[in-house]
């Protein structure tokens, strides 16, 4: 029960308030989702009931700050280390970030219990190999034994969950524990934890930026804005009579999969009235895709294969794995391919041969009818300023001791774009503006700036380049979905105004089919089918393609 709950930061003299008169409850057995953008406030609400706030610089009061009926606002650390685990437990977004890599995934899980549970350590052994297998991972007693950096993504999750319900907690937080994750597992994950709530019967606070994902999981949905909680309400009446425009928003801010809109919408488009409800007709995107595919591909795989040596004993024959298995595919000026598949399946592998910053086993790379695949040296720089990327995290791709500026003008300097330092620096104000940032922006350093903000400086430094074909690895997979609709219609924009062509790799097949003109499936290397998007996603061919479209949430 959280009653009045107020929360601010003390930064010397200044304080800043980040959550105001927040109230809700969890009651027992009951599963409640927590939805807003990013900077809402729902992770540090959740962290005000984990007690993981630091003491000397939050402020926390409220009239009732209760969990299973206790107190939290009187405990100490003595108390915290009692309860935390035992009585309410976390699941965080970031797996990889919260498992220790020094540590085998089930000494992670066993460590919990010794420290909250009276048994022998083959007792313990027991029960951890129990929780694998209760949370649905393959081969448990081998998985036992791995570390964290050897299993995938979604069996890094699962190990997480383990970790959280090992003591059979009372309330269970998940923050966006699927963000990260592709389509199908994002699916198996929340298929999970509703199993394990139905179960145990826990109850479970499930924190999201989309709420189309949680609507056939929830029973309630809190929807929070700026610190606030803004509407409350069960999830039917949520979807079908939301009452605040946020909430409509929200809701208005995910891709359809039924028409595709010019221009989506955001949130501020819809608080201010300014919503664009301009579908491309079927006819206007026919026509356009047939002048398009009469033209001579711009980027040609024939054959394509990437190999990786696997370490055997000394007298067993060598073996090799193939990331990417006799690939064929061509890409037209002006054309948004969109490549989709579920991690591990060759998708980054791929855009990274083609870009050449790994060399190719086998096949050819044919770029405006030349054959790339093996130039060297000064020819293969030539072709790289025409070959650009935008990466999934624009901050790891950032270097954090230059500024904007200085980042963006590096590559141009290399590549010999601009006539001097102050035609380089105009050009770079120019692209700023050009994707939404300001000129002041210029001089300061990437930590400054939000995940959407350095979306677009990325996005900025790689139409620095003026390049031809862009390959967007996961552009926009971590972004909350109204910074994702923004960053979506600034590369159609760009796309339009310089003539752009680009293979976007995500595993959002919603955001795919909104974005994209053909839609290419990968699975195990190979291309297991390749059509027009809405083709591909009204007919799938292929059972592969069939279950990752039945994966996709429904947002409707």
């Amino acid at each position: 029960m959280v009653q009045d709950l107020d929360l601010s930061f003390d930064h010397g003299k200044d304080s800043v308030q980040v959550l105001e008169k927040v109230s809700f409850e969890v009651k027992a057995n009951e599963f409640v989702a927590v939805v807003g953008e990013s900077g809402s406030g729902k992770s540090v609400t959740s962290k005000v009931l984990m007690g993981l706030l630091p003491k000397a610089t939050a402020s926390i009061t409220a009239k009732r700050l209760e969990v299973v009926k206790e107190n939290i606002l009187a405990f100490d650390s003595a108390d915290w280390a009692r309860f935390r685990g035992s009585v309410v437990s976390m699941i965080f977004q970031e797996p990889m970030s919260s498992l220790n890599p020094t540590i085998t995934c089930g000494k992670q899980v066993a460590e919990i219990l010794h420290q909250h549970r009276r048994a022998s350590p083959r007792e313990i052994e027991k029960r951890v190999l129990d929780l694998f297998e209760k949370v649905r991972l393959p081969l448990p007693t081998t998985t036992y034994d791995k570390y964290p950096h050897e299993i995938s993504g979604g069996q890094m999750q699962r190990v997480m969950i383990a970790m959280a319900i090992a003591c059979k907690p009372q309330l269970l937080i998940a923050d966006e524990p699927t963000t990260a994750l592709d389509v199908t597992v994002q699916n198996e994950i929340i298929k999970l934890l509703k199993d394990l709530q139905q179960e145990s019967g826990m109850s479970v606070l499930f924190i999201s930026h989309d709420l189309s994902l949680v609507r056939n999981i929830a029973d309630r949905i809190l929807v929070m804005y700026k610190g606030r909680i803004v509407e409350q309400a069960s999830t039917t009446d949520i979807f079908d009579n939301p009452r605040e425009d946020y909430t409509k928003a929200l809701i208005a801010a995910r891709p359809s999969t039924e028409y595709r809109l010019k221009r989506l919408p955001t949130i501020a488009d819809f608080l201010q009235g300014q919503m664009s409800q301009e579908v491309i007709s079927p006819a206007d995107r026919k026509s356009r895709l047939i002048k398009m595919y009469a033209s001579a591909p711009l980027l040609e795989v024939v054959d394509l294969v990437k190999e990786y040596p696997i370490k055997t004993s000394l007298f067993k024959k060598k073996s090799v794995f193939r990331a990417v298995d006799g690939v064929n595919f061509q890409l037209y000026p002006g054309e948004s391919l969109g490549l989709v598949g579920e991690s591990g399946c060759g998708k980054s592998t791929l855009g990274n041969l083609i870009l050449r910053l790994l060399p190719s086993t086998s096949g050819k790379i044919i770029y405006d009818g030349i054959d790339i695949t093996h130039l060297k040296g000064g020819k293969l720089r030539k072709w790289r300023k025409k070959l650009q990327i935008i990466f999934q995290d624009p901050f790891a791709s950032l270097n954090p001791r230059l500024t904007v500026g200085q980042a963006i003008v590096e590559p141009m300097k290399w590549h010999g774009i601009g006539k001097d330092k102050t035609d380089r620096k105009e050009r770079v104000l120019s692209l700023l503006d050009r994707v939404g940032l300001l000129p002041e922006h210029y001089d300061r350093y990437p930590h400054e700036f939000s995940g959407g903000q350095r979306q677009r400086i990325g996005i900025a430094r790689t139409i620095a380049m003026e390049p031809e074909l862009i390959v967007c690895d996961e552009s926009v997979s971590a972004l909350d979905i109204s910074v994702q609709a923004q960053v979506l219609n600034l590369l159609n924009e760009l796309k339009e105004d310089f003539g752009f062509s680009y293979l976007f790799i995500s595993h959002d097949l919603a955001v795919v089919k909104y974005f994209c003109d053909r839609v290419m499936v990968m699975n195990q290397g190979r291309v297991e089918e390749v059509n027009e998007a809405d083709e591909l996603y009204n007919n799938p061919q292929s059972a592969y393609t069939q279950k990752l479209i039945a994966s996709i949430p429904d947002a409707g």
